[in-house]
């Protein structure tokens, strides 16, 4: 399941870099025709491109991850890339929540499966 996980974290981070592309094209045409608040916009662009790759770079490592703790900052990383990266990265930050999760939880399965065998 951790290997499920990090697929899932890696297509959220993906999808969640071209939404962020999108927003930072909304702010800049907000901000060409000199809109209230797309600077806000710019800067929420800027937030969901940051939290979209530490998400893709995360879900990379908890593929091939032996403990909980990339799975754990998979978890945190989707919970600030929702509320710094704006609603269009959200959406994707809730699918790679749902990879931290299964990252997190399929690392406790696999250390029992381990467990028992031996």
């Amino acid at each position: 399941m951790k290997k499920a996980g990090g697929i899932i974290a890696n297509i959220a981070g993906i999808f969640g870099v071209i939404a962020a592309i999108v927003t930072l094209f909304v702010g800049g045409v907000g901000a060409a025709f000199g809109e209230e608040g797309a600077d806000t916009v710019i800067g929420l662009g800027w937030g969901g491109i940051a939290f979209s790759f530490l998400t893709i770079i995360l879900g990379a490592i908890s593929i091939g991850a032996k403990g909980k703790v990339p799975g754990i900052l998979l978890i945190i990383c989707a919970i600030a890339g929702a509320i710094l990266g704006g609603t269009f990265v959200a959406i994707f930050m809730v699918l790679a929540l749902i990879g931290g999760i299964l990252t997190v939880i399929g690392n406790k399965k696999e250390k029992e499966t381990t467990q028992a065998s031996s």
